[in-house]
């Protein structure tokens, strides 16, 4: 049986390995799950913060989004690829340059859709927290548009931060 192929960043992966990824996913989502319900207050202004960096290679973001807010979901990452467009700072004109973003084709956990940030390669140290891209650029919306964004999620979303050790094609 041959292996299928996607193309992926600079190289390919096998759809077997991206199955593997959505199903590492779901098994994190009842510890993220667990961990949220024990700290909600503490862990958003953690995160904030923290920011979303890589210091690595490549990362991957796993969000896990309710259903009937996919529209909203979509329309924030329209909105963030136009904030990184738009953007002087050549740190955001990095990012966009490596930053794509994947929905998973299968369903999700309870119904769930799965979209994946895929940073290959990362700009390592770059902050990658949607809210503060967004606020950025549309510091009028920038409310009204995290709000839509977190009604949007379900908790169980993860981050993977990629390290290289081998480049096939070169």
């Amino acid at each position: 049986m041959a292996t299928m192929n996607r193309s992926f960043g600079r190289g390919m992966v096998p759809v077997a390995m991206m199955a593997a990824v959505v199903s590492f996913c779901a098994a994190t989502r009842a510890v993220a799950q667990e961990a949220q319900a024990q700290q909600p207050a503490q862990q958003p202004a953690q995160q904030q913060a923290a920011g979303l960096t890589f210091g690595s290679d490549a990362g991957i973001v796993f969000n896990v989004i309710k259903a009937d807010k996919t529209a909203d979901f979509e329309m924030i990452v329209g909105k963030v690829k136009e904030a990184l467009a738009k953007s002087d700072n050549p740190v955001r004109k990095q990012q966009a340059a490596s930053w794509k973003v994947f929905k998973a084709i299968e369903p999700g956990p309870g119904g769930n859709v799965m979209y994946l940030f895929v940073m290959d390669p990362s700009v390592k140290d770059a902050d990658y927290t949607v809210s503060k891209i967004i606020y950025e650029a549309f510091p009028a919306e920038a409310q009204d548009l995290y709000n839509k964004m977190r009604e949007s999620y379900v908790p169980g979303g993860s981050k993977l931060t990629l390290q290289i050790i081998q480049d096939f094609g070169k």
